[in-house]
């Protein structure tokens, strides 16, 4: 493997309020071996970056690779050939704005991360839950009001950010499925959402014995739930249930994010989402309901945040 020796570089790697001063980083092959003033190893090539920043790769914990349309419905209905080749232009881009792992959502299949791996096309490497399992009129349900036709069961688009399933045997049939498919955790739908058309923000998802299914059914393949959640009820339920990864959590309270805290989850916010819908979600096609639970939990996004900070609950 290649050795790479970076001179006169500034490091800025999280851990200090302002980068390095002038430094020297080693990397061998795939692993920054020596960071120093004067690093006495040979490199087989050496790169001067005066006045440049060296930082380690950016990881998006969220992330939903195959949506390029704004509408989640629409996204759905398209070809997975178009879709995957939108796909690894999101990643490709993702890689040159220095993300170095995605861990997406809902949607991304194995099959994107065989073409990752197979070097087919420049992507982070990807992390994946499959499709995300919602019930009926969930959030992964984008069908309206008056459309009575069956959600799809089996054969899902690439398109599609999610699946339904409902009562316990489907939801364990479903987890099963996506273990078996290839992801790496289980996500479910936990809480009504902005994107979606019949379930307003304090839906809960999932009744107790279907979450306590699917999180049993994680654990037995030595993994973990990720639950979509936006109010402190949801929240709540979601943790006593055994959900180990909690996404979004703008409507969180004190006394769960102790809770949460205890029970050794982890958050996961999205704030910036929220800001770019609001300022951009009409120009995409976002109906004014679906902006106006945007609003709902955008506007408690930076309280949430020093809330859980206070609580001690880890943040990624």
């Amino acid at each position: 493997m290649t050795s790479y020796l970076f001179k006169n570089v500034r490091v800025a790697d999280g851990s200090a309020a302002e980068p390095s001063e002038p430094i020297q980083v080693f990397v061998d092959g795939y692993k920054i071996a020596e960071v120093g003033k004067n690093i006495p190893a040979s490199a087989d090539e050496t790169i001067d970056l005066t006045g440049k920043f060296l930082m380690p790769g950016l990881i998006d914990c969220h992330a939903h690779t195959i949506a390029a349309e704004s509408s989640f419905a629409r996204n759905a209905e398209l070809p997975d050939s178009l879709v995957a080749a939108r796909a690894s232009l999101v990643l490709r881009n993702m890689l040159m704005r220095g993300f170095t792992t995605v861990r997406d959502l809902g949607g991304a299949d194995y099959g994107l991360k065989c073409a990752i791996e197979e070097g087919i096309f420049a992507s982070p490497r990807l992390v994946i839950c499959g499709k995300a399992l919602s019930q009926t009129g969930g959030h992964g349900d984008f069908r309206g009001r008056f459309n009575s036709k069956p959600e799809v069961r089996w054969g899902f688009p690439l398109g599609a950010l999610g699946r339904i399933c409902d009562g316990v045997p489907e939801v364990r049939r479903a987890a099963r499925e996506e273990i078996k498919g290839g992801a790496d955790f289980i996500k479910i739908m936990a809480n009504g959402g902005a994107a979606s058309p019949t379930d307003p923000i304090h839906y809960l998802g999932f009744s107790r014995e279907e979450m306590l299914a699917v999180v049993e059914e994680a654990r037995n393949a030595g993994t973990y739930v990720a639950a979509h959640l936006y109010t402190d009820e949801a929240i709540h339920r979601a943790i006593h249930a055994g959900v180990h990864s909690l996404e979004h959590c703008n409507l969180i309270r004190r006394e769960t994010a102790d809770y949460a805290a205890a029970e050794g989850c982890i958050a996961v916010p999205t704030l910036v989402a929220f800001e770019a819908l609001a300022s951009e979600g009409a120009s995409v096609g976002f109906s004014p309901d679906s902006l106006a639970k945007v609003e709902v939990i955008r506007s408690k996004g930076m309280e949430s945040l020093t809330i859980m900070r206070d609580a001690g609950l880890p943040m990624a």
